[in-house]
């Protein structure tokens, strides 16, 4: 009788040997988070309390997670305040930079390339400029022929009563000379864009040959290029003619003086562009 209570007793009984593995798992499960929560934290303070606090309590003392590692490992990994590392520091930084932005460099690098060429075409324009002056000193033209550099270019103004018989647009045969003498000045290497406008005064035109100002400012420009094209060192193609009749005047009407100077035949030598052969 007391074998079988036994035996049922023994039966009853549950084996928990796997508890003590079992805890220990989760105990080091634990400690391995715990770890990893303190490796991620830049607090050096709580590091090396946990550190000691598990060294304590599974060595014994000083071992494997020595606080001392910790901080070896973070100087290796932490910049250095020495002026080598500040110098390597400040290096990367200026090579840093300009990768930041390289659209604004290459912006700038732009702008310095075209206002080269702009400065570079002004002074080929003042060039040609002082070669048109000393013509007309030259021939004693000074109160027929004008220069003067603007935003649109090199302007030549030339009085009507230079090349044209009073409301006439046929170049007058004594003067062709002064336009070949001016088509000379116009051969430019490499050739510009070169436009002739014809200008009149507000006096209405008396005559059967031309219904307005506007036909006699055009057709004045027209023949005066004719002329000029004559010279085979010319290219036709950068040539162009307009004209603009009493509407764009260059002083008032209201005298005889300012109607003799809105007559005339200007020659406008433009900027080079970048497009511009």
């Amino acid at each position: 009788m007391s074998r079988r209570r036994k035996r049922k007793h023994e039966e009853d009984h549950v084996d928990e040997s796997w508890l003590l593995p079992y805890s220990d798992l989760l105990t080091l499960l634990l400690a391995l988070f715990i770890v990893l929560f303190a490796m991620s934290s830049v607090d050096a303070q709580k590091f090396k309390n946990l550190s000691r606090a598990f060294n304590e309590a599974f060595v014994g003392g000083t071992g494997v997670m020595e606080f001392q590692s910790l901080q070896e490992s973070e100087e290796a990994v932490q910049p250095s305040n020495t002026p080598a590392a500040k110098s390597t520091e400040k290096t990367n930084e200026v090579e840093t930079a300009p990768n930041q932005s390289p659209a604004s460099s290459q912006s700038l690098t732009s702008e310095q390339k075209e206002q080269t060429i702009r400065e570079a075409d002004q002074e080929e324009l003042q060039q040609i400029q002082s070669k048109i002056n000393a013509y007309i000193q030259k021939k004693n033209l000074t109160n027929q022929l004008q220069t003067s550099l603007t935003e649109e270019g090199l302007l030549i103004s030339i009085r009507d009563n230079v090349l044209f018989d009073s409301g006439r647009a046929q170049v007058r045969s004594e003067d062709t000379k002064i336009a070949n003498d001016i088509s000379e000045l116009l051969v430019i290497d490499p050739p510009r864009n070169i436009i002739i406008s014809g200008h009149t005064d507000n006096v209405p035109i008396r005559n059967a040959g031309f219904e307005s100002n506007w036909e006699l400012s055009v057709m004045r420009a027209v023949n005066f290029m004719k002329v000029i094209l004559k010279n085979d060192k010319l290219n036709p193609s950068m040539f162009s003619a307009k004209g603009f009749g009493e509407f764009k005047p260059v002083t008032s009407n209201s005298t005889a003086e300012g109607q003799a100077k809105n007559r005339r035949v200007e020659i406008l030598i433009t900027p080079r562009t970048i497009k511009q052969p």
